[in-house]
């Protein structure tokens, strides 16, 4: 069974936190697949990336690119793994057939609109009652996570 890692946005957004997830993904020696709700979020996504900060680097690419085995960070709408990740990231409410393909999923769902914090819940219900292992973080107030459940 996979473990799941539940992300709960309250005090910023997916732009903002999505970063610096993948930035310690990396560090750890990681690959990673984030998974999207269409082609356009996709490409949005990759482009903040690119945008993101002045001081720092983080290499990725999508179908647009091509040759997703050279991308440790590769960005899709479509469920697979084509850069051979070790962590997917689930965002916009993105589902995966795949989890036990992956050391870990990181669903991250914005906790101040009421239908993406309904869809976590029922997502979290159906995970727990298929046998996953999950955890719950939620932002802190000064910033960063901790771990709730």
């Amino acid at each position: 069974m996979a473990t799941i890692w539940f992300y709960h946005l309250q005090r910023s957004d997916l732009e903002a936190e999505l970063p610096r997830l993948l930035e310690m993904t990396l560090a750890r020696g990681k690959r990673a697949l984030v998974l999207a709700s269409s082609a356009e979020r996709v490409e949005a996504l990759a482009d903040h990336l690119w945008r993101f900060s002045d001081e720092s680097f983080l290499p990725h690419g999508t179908a647009k690119d091509g040759r997703p085995e050279a991308q440790p960070v590769w960005l899709a709408e479509t469920d697979g793994n084509a850069n051979n990740a070790d962590y997917l990231f689930l965002t916009d409410g993105a589902t995966s057939d795949l989890l036990d393909g992956f050391e870990r999923c990181h669903d991250i769902f914005d906790g101040r609109d009421p239908a993406a914090l309904s869809a976590a819940r029922e997502r979290w219900k159906a995970l727990k009652a298929a046998g996953h292992e999950l955890a719950y973080w939620r932002q802190k107030d000064q910033g960063g996570w901790e771990k709730a459940a």
